[in-house]
């Protein structure tokens, strides 16, 4: 084990709450047990850990992550998205296969959403071949999978590939499940800040494709504005 990895899960044990932690695994809908350590500490909890145990090499940065995320407990795998994030330096090519193998052992949005934006997101703007990998999940039967396929354009802003955004959002919005049909709309409404009139055109020209929902949450921003 790195010595990161067992400084940081020791410190979630001393500092869980066993009050809060049944709470916070309630709020999450999962079986798998918090410690009850919220996010400002969590965070403290990361910063003591990487001045005390850095991490020099990329070995040590996967194999820190993957023991963090196959923790039992779930404010370990939100350390191992702290580590994943921090060391850019490693962020390139051959970080994907990290990655995806992290996506397709996510379990709910909280996760999925933070590898999706801030990490695999982030890999596609820099490295477009990935685009296509992107286009092959839309088919994926893990609907959270299929969920990242939306959310990785989600902060490339003025750089967002609207062909394959387009694409992907027409391909799996006839699908009735809400984590789909929430995460069209958040694309939407958060490409709206760079673009309105794209998103507002996209939303009129597929108006009888998209859900209520998407179009919703789409428009949310844009219809603030003209108030």
């Amino acid at each position: 084990m790195h010595q990161l990895t067992k400084y940081v899960l020791d410190e979630l044990n001393k500092n869980g709450d066993v009050t809060k932690a049944p709470q916070m695994q309630a709020y999450m809908k999962t079986s798998q047990p918090f410690y009850g350590v919220q996010s400002k500490l969590r965070k403290q909890i990361f910063r003591d850990a990487i001045k005390k145990c850095p991490i020099t090499t990329r070995d040590k940065w996967e194999k820190a992550i993957l023991e963090l995320w196959n923790g039992t407990h779930r404010e370990a795998m939100y350390q191992a998205l702290e580590v994943a994030k921090r060391y850019k330096k490693y962020h390139n090519e051959d970080a994907w296969q990290l990655y995806e193998k992290m996506l397709r052992t996510a379990t709910n949005w909280d996760t999925v959403d933070w590898l999706s934006s801030n990490l695999i997101g982030v890999l596609v703007d820099k490295y477009r071949h990935f685009e296509t990998n992107i286009w092959e999940w839309t088919d994926d039967k893990n609907f959270w999978v299929r969920r990242a396929a939306i959310l990785v354009h989600l902060k490339h802003k003025e750089k967002t590939n609207t062909k394959l955004l387009s694409q992907t959002i027409l391909k799996l919005a006839h699908e009735k499940e809400f984590f789909i049909r929430k995460a069209i709309g958040w694309v939407l409404r958060q490409y709206s800040y760079t673009d309105a009139d794209w998103v507002k055109q996209f939303i009129a020209d597929y108006d009888d494709k998209l859900s209520g929902l998407s179009k919703r949450e789409g428009l949310k921003a844009i219809n603030r504005k003209n108030i």
